[in-house]
């Protein structure tokens, strides 16, 4: 075991955990906001593990994850746009941790891998995901100005 998946088995231990019982527990609002804030915790960890293993294709997993998570929000953030309306969600302080988190590991795995198409990769992994969970979780605090909801 090295420190890359010491790491990634970590973040996704700690990550995952709270993010299961956020989903289990409590009111509507705060079960949506962990399912959005899973996506920003799994896919962090997807790279460091990926890193640890030496298999890039863990990388390729984290993209589709980064690209579906947000949109996967969304859809509940439309479905229950009536029930998030009467009683708003609002975690802005775990969201921005969270894009804390990815945007500290991509950097830290953009240093490792050095420049070329793996640093590539890891930056439109990294700007996905970090763009995406604040797309996300604007949508579920209330949604954006100008635009119907209905």
């Amino acid at each position: 075991m090295n420190g890359w998946i010491l790491a990634g088995t970590v973040v996704l231990a700690g990550g995952a955990g709270a993010a299961v019982w956020g989903v289990s527990t409590g009111p509507l609002r705060r079960r949506v906001v962990a399912q959005n804030l899973s996506t920003s915790v799994v896919c962090p960890s997807l790279l460091l593990l990926s890193q640890g293993y030496g298999r890039p294709a863990y990388v390729d997993l984290a993209l589709l994850l980064a690209l579906l998570g947000p949109v996967g929000t969304l859809v509940f953030a439309r479905l229950l746009a009536a029930e998030l309306e009467r009683d708003p969600a609002s975690a802005w302080g775990p969201t921005f941790a969270a894009a804390g988190l990815g945007t500290l590991t991509v950097l830290v795995l953009c240093v490792a891998v050095g420049p070329g198409r793996a640093m590539v990769k890891l930056l439109v992994v990294g700007a996905l995901l970090v763009g995406g969970n604040l797309v996300a979780s604007r949508a579920l605090s209330g949604g954006f100005r100008g635009v119907r909801r209905g």
